[in-house]
């Protein structure tokens, strides 16, 4: 028979202090907190390492392949903006919040600072100059967002290619995947004050982005310029899911009961999709153009994501064969996102030279109008920008540079728990 401290009929052995109520609900409170207190990780978590590093090749796949479906399979933009905010929760819980903005603002930044200085320095050469945006004064001052990318940073349309080698929309190929360089620092400075409401009212919190993602669709609100409506935008559709991650992290889905999410997340999902094939879902027209039904769409898929979010600090035995890729793509996470887009355009335009073989154009047509065999070279030669640019992400990190960083045996490994970017 087990004997309660705090029952009034209960006996206890003479010498032993009488617990008070007080005492006795004081102490059941803070071992409820502690159960409640998310766990640190011993070491990384490689089930998200595996989301990121899916991201990371679908986003490529999508860029080169252009499939209006591959977006609803994996929503990897959603799936990076969620680890990102939970490692940023995992982040403020041990560090001062200035010095996590800071650390961040430090890995973030010096891989954009050496595109810009390769890409904005080809631009020039290509004839980009003050007189593109009107004033000459907008365009030295939009520059300054190649340093510090509070907006999109300015880029050439039209400049010419070096026949050949590389097309005229190379600078676009630059410039375009800079928005989320863009989202990830806003999202970066806000997350501080995002936890302090994520921690007051999680839920009314988690949902605030998608309620002004709908009413941004509504046009409700009119936004001056299409700056502030561009990050408005960005911040609607995938704020849900960077509040996700830190709310997984802060461990508010462990709080729900186990059927809520598998039984809301399909209905949300059901309901993006849905609005997407309203708003005509097709190759060249899918949910990046639709903000709201990405918004929808990825939240549902996070929301199951780390609902299963199995605690993988050890490979399970069929995926350790992948454990080299991965960690290289996780390492390089932020390199391949960058230049990934130029060497598609670099690669398409070498294809195209094909053309002039006479026996590959009667005899084998389908090898010169098909991406499927541009996505080994595409591959190769964002492997070559890892090694020749990735060693900016180790001395942005405070890292020995690497060539390789695939964590091989003997070689350097990360400091468990240090994230990368996503």
């Amino acid at each position: 028979m087990s004997i309660r401290p705090s029952d009034p009929m209960s006996t206890r052995p003479a010498g032993l202090p009488t617990r008070t109520p007080a005492e006795t609900g004081r102490k059941d409170r803070a071992s409820q907190e502690v159960r409640e207190t998310p766990r640190e990780p011993a070491s990384r978590d490689r089930y998200f390492d595996l989301l990121r590093a899916v991201a990371l090749f679908r986003v490529i796949f999508y860029h080169l392949m252009g499939w209006a479906w591959l977006p609803v399979v994996f929503p990897s933009m959603g799936v990076m903006f969620a680890l990102a905010g939970n490692l940023m929760a995992r982040s403020l819980r041990r560090r001062p919040a200035t010095d996590v903005v800071r650390g961040r603002l430090r890995r973030l930044l010096p891989p954009l600072w050496l595109l810009g200085a390769v890409g904005v320095t080809g631009m020039l050469l290509g004839g980009w100059g003050p007189g593109e945006e009107g004033h000459p004064g907008w365009w030295w001052l939009h520059l300054a967002f190649w340093v510090l990318p509070l907006s999109d940073p300015p880029y050439g349309e039209g400049l010419p290619g070096i026949p050949g080698l590389i097309g005229e929309d190379w600078a676009v190929a630059v410039g375009v995947p800079l928005w989320y360089l863009r989202a990830y620092l806003w999202f970066v400075l806000l997350s501080p004050l995002l936890l302090r409401a994520l921690r007051a009212a999680p839920w009314p919190t988690v949902l605030a982005p998608l309620a002004l993602s709908a009413a941004l669709e509504a046009g409700l609100p009119t936004v001056p310029g299409w700056r502030l409506e561009s990050a408005l935008s960005d911040f609607g559709a995938f704020g849900a899911c960077w509040l996700l991650g830190m709310a997984h992290q802060e461990g508010v889905l462990r709080r729900l009961p186990r059927y809520v999410v598998p039984s809301l997340a399909p209905v949300v999902a059901c309901a993006g999709l849905w609005y997407a094939l309203t708003q005509d879902l097709r190759t060249g027209h899918d949910l990046d153009d639709m903000p709201f039904a990405q918004a929808l769409w990825s939240f549902a898929a996070v929301l199951l994501l780390l609902h299963l979010s199995p605690a993988w600090h050890e490979w399970p035995r069929r995926l350790r064969r992948w454990d080299r890729l991965i960690t290289l793509l996780n390492a390089r996470a932020v390199t391949i996102y960058l230049w990934h887009n130029v060497c598609i355009v670099v690669v398409e335009t070498l294809w195209d030279r094909l053309w002039n073989i006479g026996v590959l154009e009667t005899d084998a047509h389908w090898i010169l109008v098909s991406p499927w065999p541009q996505l080994p070279a595409v591959w190769l030669l964002t492997a070559g920008c890892v090694v020749c640019f990735g060693w900016v992400e180790d001395l942005a990190a405070g890292r020995r540079p690497r060539i390789w960083p695939d964590g091989r045996p003997g070689a350097h490994r990360d400091r468990p728990g240090v994230p990368h970017l996503s």
